[in-house]
């Protein structure tokens, strides 16, 4: 962090946040509001003057509540830039001046109540989204009795009662009556691995952090009685497992099971029954402090800096990567990375491993000074165009804008277009092109693999991304499944036009497949949704014409799921073979008709 702070080409905002994001890879506009701290960094030495005045206590966040501060402080030791900060909600000094200690105190004048927010507004090429993590607030787990025991803590506050910079000096203290427990008690997996409450994922860190602090302990307490009450231990990292023998052979009692109750005795020790899952009996365990080892949850404002990137999530609520194997670090959106846990939990070896990755991925895509861009994008042609809105409304890109009101063409951004195509699918006016992946070309590849023996062929449109490499992934595994499928590549699934469909069938097709990345999970933020819309707008279509609906299916499969391209396509076949000739050709008519 101080590094960062002296480098005169890294401009570092503190107390601040993003509050917009317009524009595309290599020209964004950051509007961030800079809040006031009344201090000023450049003049401030971090004295402490004026803290040794200040009449405000308040608890300190930092410490968790465990030691106090003043209403004039810095937020946590080592802070950059080396100055103090004022919260403005809690100073007395303020409005109206009945204090203003701290003014009296400063030699250099370096407190201003006049100061004000103010919004800057930075232009960049990329970005680097690392907002980080939050942990689960325990409360709502009454059987853990966090907040109504005093002995019941944390993983977090427990680090700070164990460091040497905590409000302890590093000496371990009961909260209740200031002296060293002599047995201390673990709880793993609070808030993670639970589809009621917290998340149903593992937070990846937990139990490696209850194997350091029981390491710690027996390192200045070899006499200190430690259990740890866990579901089983995750030690996949490099080292971790010695780690875990280590504790263990310390002494460091592991048992298989979560407590279910904790009660509070007369000295505040208190009393945990658990059900040993390993013996299958019911124990009872007297401790005199019992730790939360706390799960992971997303930063609280991933949900609004979503919205604002236009990025996507996963069903856990952090973001999601371009592709988790060879786009680990790519967002959807061209031109934004991640960093840390904003993508999933991990410790901390994963994220700066990750936060180089991303690092160097902006340094690729920036060094040269202009951005290339892939030549598969949209284009509209102006003559044909009718103002009608729709694909700034379908484009997961915000790539196009088209004014309305002023019935001008619509305009696609070719930076910022991605390429999927969902666009030229849903143009009423068939008046944009989508460049390598025209109406032309897709509608010679259903007229070419069905000029012979259409009734006998499989007819399937599949997304490049996931669909189509799901295929090629059961080829590869040597899978067996219908030799007459015939896959026409889309770059996604949005891509495919409602008039491909009706060609398919028009040119004797039996039965049609549009196949794309499941829901959620799109290489294209969210195309395949309108994917989904549209295949239902078929189906009532052929519905009404009195075409059996059930003869254009609409799968989801991803790019390891060979062996459901398999099983799917053998599921068609069966179907095929039930749609006889002469309902094809009734089909044909209807549709010349």
């Amino acid at each position: 962090m101080t590094d960062v702070g002296r480098h005169p080409r890294i401009t570092l905002y503190t107390l601040s946040e993003v509050v917009d994001v317009k524009g595309y890879v290599g020209n964004f506009d950051v509007s961030i509001l800079k809040k006031a701290r009344y201090v000023d960094e450049k003049e401030c030495t971090a004295c402490g003057e004026c803290v040794k005045v200040c009449p405000v206590v308040r608890s300190d966040e930092f410490n968790l509540g465990l030691s106090s501060r003043r209403a004039i402080f810095t937020p946590f030791p080592q802070a950059v830039p080396s100055a103090y900060v004022i919260n403005v909600n809690e100073c007395l000094g303020h409005n109206p001046v009945v204090c203003a200690k701290c003014i009296e105190a400063c030699d250099k004048d370096c407190i201003d109540f006049h100061m004000s927010d103010k919004e800057v507004v930075e232009k960049v090429g990329s970005i680097v989204v690392a907002t980080g993590l939050e942990v689960y607030d325990p409360t709502e787990l009454e059987e853990y009795a966090y907040t109504r025991f005093e002995n019941v803590l944390t993983s977090l506050e427990f680090e700070r009662l164990i460091n040497a910079g905590g409000p302890t000096r590093g000496e371990v203290l009961r909260p209740t009556d200031r002296r060293r427990p002599r047995s201390v008690g673990f709880v793993q997996c609070v808030g993670s691995r639970s589809a009621r409450r917290g998340g149903s994922y593992c937070s990846n860190v937990c139990c490696m952090n209850t194997v350091k602090s029981t390491l710690m302990l027996k390192e200045h307490y070899p006499d200190i009685d430690i259990k740890v009450f866990y579901i089983d231990i995750r030690a996949f990292g490099k080292g971790f497992e010695d780690l875990y023998t280590r504790s263990r052979r310390s002494g460091v009692n592991y048992l298989r099971g979560l407590p279910g109750t904790v009660e509070e005795n007369a000295d505040k020790s208190l009393k945990v029954f658990v059900e040993n899952t390993a013996t299958g009996k019911l124990e009872t365990h007297h401790l005199d402090m019992l730790v939360l080892a706390l799960g992971i949850k997303p930063a609280s404002g991933t949900q609004r800096l979503q919205e604002m990137l236009g990025l996507q999530l996963t069903p856990d609520g952090f973001f999601l990567e371009a592709h988790p194997k060879m786009q680990p670090v790519d967002a959807a959106t061209r031109g934004i990375f991640y960093a840390g846990c904003a993508e999933g939990p991990k410790d901390i070896k994963e994220s700066v491993t990750q936060a180089s990755a991303a690092a160097g991925r902006a340094i690729r895509l920036m060094h040269k000074g202009e951005i290339t861009t892939e030549p598969i994008t949209s284009m509209v042609v102006a003559e044909q165009c009718k103002s009608c809105g729709k694909c700034a409304e379908v484009c997961p890109y915000n790539a196009i804008s088209v004014d309305v009101k002023r019935k001008t063409p619509a305009v696609v951004n070719t930076a910022a277009c991605a390429g999927c195509g969902t666009c030229a699918a849903e143009c009423p006016f068939s008046a944009i092109i989508m460049n390598h992946f025209t109406d032309q070309q897709i509608l010679s590849q259903v007229h070419a693999l069905l000029e012979e023996d259409p009734e006998q062929k499989i007819l399937a449109f599949a997304c490049n991304w996931c669909s189509y490499a799901g295929a090629d992934y059961a080829g590869v595994s040597r899978l067996q499944y219908p030799p007459n499928v015939r896959l026409i590549r889309t770059m996604c699934s949005g891509r495919v036009d409602e008039k491909f469909v009706w060609e398919g069938f028009l040119s004797g097709a039996p039965v049609i497949l549009v196949s794309g990345c499941h829901i959620g999970d799109c290489h294209y933020i969210d195309a395949n949704h309108w994917t989904e819309k549209r295949i239902k707008k078929i189906h009532k279509k052929m519905t009404k014409l009195g075409i059996r609906p059930e003869r254009l299916h609409l799968e989801w499969i991803s790019a390891a799921e060979g062996v459901r391209f398999a099983a799917v396509m053998q599921r068609i076949e069966s179907f095929r073979q039930g749609v006889t000739p002469e309902e094809i050709a009734e089909t044909i008519e209807i549709l010349k008709g």
